[in-house]
């Protein structure tokens, strides 16, 4: 079951983060976090709520607030980057993050066969031949890679603690309703200091009816995202943490391949490379 769980973890992740990027393109990002992840934990409330699950809370719930607190960090992070660098250089440098729930299985005694570890090495490589390096081209400044280091870290830091933050699945709803009470506290507050700095927290034109037309696409991105920390936490659960998060990690191909049939964006042949990488190292994590 790991397999399917990552691999939907990836699919789920993949288009939240092609429906972000599209609302981010005429609502500031930062927004369009908290609205989503606003809407989400409504819906999580009601279903902690029916299911019970307060009655799960435990110390394990303190890796659902840490996630909460990093996940704003990392986004803004790889926002900032991407505002100072190339795309094509930061975006593969962000599903670096890998390394952390890796370096977190191996820690816990895990060791994959030769086949899984082939399966890692050609996955990864895939993963960030598929963002479409740019190798050519001005020199990126040392901020942006930083930035894109502390985001990285972040992303890989939150699939980490999701994975730790219960043990149940009614106990599950309620880590994800934690974090996400958690992710408004601190994107809220980043927001409101970025308002009094001079930011803008709505478009310009027609602010109101934008965010409100916009409502089901953010509840789309908002849900999304919970579900694939949903089947992250149970693919983490249901088998080896390195397996998982490398099948989690293929994000990226899935934004990809989104924008290719959406916004007919057309691959380039290192991303087409990349893809079918990633989709061998799949073939080789899932049958190892």
């Amino acid at each position: 079951m790991t397999p399917l769980f990552a691999l939907a973890t990836s699919f789920l992740w993949g288009l939240a983060d092609f429906g972000g990027g599209l609302l981010s393109r005429k609502t500031p990002a930062l927004t369009v976090v908290i609205v989503s992840q606003s809407l989400a934990a409504v819906v999580l409330g009601a279903v902690v709520a029916v299911t019970g699950a307060w009655s799960e809370a435990d110390a394990r719930l303190w890796f659902a607030v840490a996630a909460g607190v990093v996940g704003p960090v990392a986004m803004l992070s790889f926002y900032k980057a991407l505002a100072l660098g190339p795309m094509g250089v930061i975006s593969p440098l962000g599903s670096l993050g890998v390394a952390v729930p890796l370096a977190v299985g191996v820690a816990l005694g895990e060791r994959p066969g030769p086949v899984q570890c082939a399966g890692i090495g050609v996955a990864v490589l895939g993963v960030v031949l598929a963002g479409g390096p740019e190798l050519r081209g001005a020199p990126v400044r040392r901020q942006a890679v930083l930035l894109t280091l502390v985001a990285a870290a972040g992303f890989g830091a939150v699939m980490a603690l999701i994975a730790e933050a219960s043990t149940t699945v009614t106990g599950l709803f309620l880590a994800l309703f934690v974090q996400r009470v958690t992710n408004i506290a601190v994107g809220g507050s980043a927001l409101l200091a970025s308002v009094r700095r001079g930011g803008r927290a709505l478009p310009d034109e027609g602010a109101r009816s934008a965010v409100v037309a916009a409502l089901p696409a953010l509840a789309f991105v908002g849900l999304a995202d919970v579900a694939a920390n949903g089947t992250y936490a149970l693919a983490a659960r249901t088998g080896p943490v390195a397996v998982a998060a490398v099948l989690a990690s293929l994000y990226p191909v899935v934004t990809a391949l989104a924008a290719r049939v959406t916004l007919g964006e057309r691959l380039r042949g290192v991303q087409a490379a990349g893809a079918g990488l990633a989709l061998m190292g799949t073939v080789l994590l899932a049958t190892g």
